[in-house]
């Protein structure tokens, strides 16, 4: 059986892994979901309240940065939700998670222009 050409060829076999890694998969995937209901929600907020006159650019800058990100982190969730249930379905290892350090890098530039843009328009 070792010789046999087919099978190296064949696919590595599906197995049902135990529920409760696909449930706490799922489980990530909606935490995902929530974050980026969450920015989106901070996005029609910066845009609605922002005021008019000088603040326009900051607020369409912050306003499309946390709409994007937004997207970002719900398209993420659902690919890493799939990478990872591949995974978990091939018994192989989960794969490294890179949306967190996107979110973050993101995060942490509208966080360094929003303390910027503060300071310019009040001082």
């Amino acid at each position: 059986m070792q010789n046999d050409p087919t099978a190296s060829r064949s696919p590595q076999p599906v197995t049902e892994p135990d529920y409760r890694f696909t449930l706490a998969n799922e489980r990530t995937f909606l935490a995902w979901q929530r974050t980026s209901l969450g920015l989106l929600a901070a996005s029609v907020a910066v845009l609605h309240f922002l005021p008019d006159g000088n603040g326009d650019f900051i607020a369409y800058t912050f306003g499309a940065g946390l709409g994007l990100l937004a997207v970002m982190s719900s398209a993420g969730g659902l690919l890493r939700w799939r990478r990872n249930d591949e995974a978990i379905r091939h018994d192989r290892p989960l794969p490294s998670p890179r949306l967190p350090v996107a979110v973050t890098v993101v995060l942490t530039g509208l966080g360094f222009v929003a303390v910027l843009s503060a300071v310019v328009l009040v001082g």
